[in-house]
């Protein structure tokens, strides 16, 4: 315990944790109180992703930026899947799948872009596994298409009100991206390492946590992040309205943000210890899990707790953001190099899609 105590009294961002039993005893007086309940889980969640953050670095030393950013991808989504699922018991869809859709585009072209811009500042060429980026953003593809076939194909569901074509072809495509995914991690990881392994880079940083102090504290930051998670959705759609933000822009911008905040701050400072292996892998691997493992699971478990079947139906806007965001990853990891101005130019991209639900008009069809 004497490293993360050490830890938090060095780390001002740690300082950040007395808000913890401000966010719960506030959440059991004042449930009605939004505004403040969204700007207290907020500052509830940042210094649970860095102590995320801080002890990965214990089991990156241990495995390697490979296994390292499978771990940081899958603690990440957790807070995602939490969300998720009590949005999915409660019939919520629409923010279920905005949700997902917002969760691959920040994580595709926000965390990527501001690694690139980050490492990009300190280190003047960096250099990654070009190989394990482009298996990433190919099985990003894949589920790309997956969301797009049943979206586009929803017509041919209407035109007989007895048909179950959508929730069918759902659960076909649900099963087909879970095997996907299996077999990437059993070639990536297992048959073929070698091919993925992470490009030369500096020494690990020194200070890295025993293994099982990481352990713990991981578990514990990420079951009391996603308690924070669920207060912080719970009170975004009440105090987005009292500041002026769009349902949409709450969706897919604010949720998430802030559920990916536990995997932006490893991404960051994998580039800047100039490790992209690591960061790349955060972010494009932690997009093609929640298409390829977490929203086909989400489809199978509606079935147990979601009051009626949930499909892979997604609205066309959304699966539009999605597919370029897919495209933009595969266009700048194709070299296997970065530089400053690649995470500004994918930092823009996500920027156009921001502003755009920003200034949508309230009264707009997009959930």
């Amino acid at each position: 315990m004497k490293p993360l105590m050490a830890e938090i009294r060095h780390n001002k961002l740690l300082w950040l944790l007395v808000f913890v039993p401000v966010l719960f005893v506030l959440e059991k007086l004042k449930p009605e109180s939004h505004a403040l309940l969204f700007v207290f889980s907020i500052l509830t969640i940042i210094p649970f992703a860095v102590l995320i953050s801080r002890a990965s670095e214990g089991i990156v030393a241990k495995t390697g930026d490979t296994i390292g950013a499978l771990v940081n991808a899958t603690l990440g989504n957790l807070t995602e899947l939490i969300i998720a699922l009590a949005a999915l018991n409660a019939g919520q869809y629409t923010l279920v799948k905005a949700s997902i859709a917002g969760a691959i585009v920040t994580k595709t072209l926000f965390t990527l872009g501001a690694s690139f811009l980050a490492g990009g500042l300190k280190h003047h060429i960096q250099q990654y596994n070009r190989d394990s980026a482009r298996l990433q953003a190919g099985l990003l593809f894949l589920a790309t298409i997956a969301l797009l076939v049943p979206s586009l194909l929803t017509k041919a569901d209407s035109a007989d009100a007895s048909s179950n074509f959508g929730q069918e072809i759902s659960l076909a495509l649900s099963g087909l991206l879970i095997v996907s995914y299996g077999l990437s991690m059993l070639f990536s990881l297992r048959t073929h390492p070698e091919v993925f392994g992470s490009v030369a880079h500096v020494q690990e940083s020194e200070g890295a946590w025993p293994i099982r102090l990481s352990l713990i504290t991981l578990a514990l930051a990420t079951a009391l992040m996603a308690m924070a998670s669920e207060i912080f959705v719970e009170s975004v759609q009440a105090a987005g309205e009292a500041f002026g933000m769009t349902s949409a822009f709450i969706g897919f911008i604010i949720v998430a943000l802030v559920s990916s905040v536990a995997e932006l701050v490893p991404a960051l400072n994998g580039a800047r210890n100039d490790r992209l292996d690591l960061s790349v892998g955060i972010a494009l691997g932690g997009a093609s899990q929640i298409t390829l493992l977490v929203a086909p699971l989400l489809v199978f478990l509606s079935y147990l707790i979601g009051p009626t079947p949930m499909t892979l139906h997604f609205w066309p806007a959304a699966v539009f953001m999605v597919l370029i965001a897919t495209m933009t990853a595969t266009l700048v990891t194709n070299s296997g190099r970065s530089a400053w101005f690649i995470g500004v130019f994918v930092l823009n991209m996500y920027l156009i899609f921001a502003t755009t639900l920003y200034l949508l008009p309230a009264q707009s069809q997009f959930p």
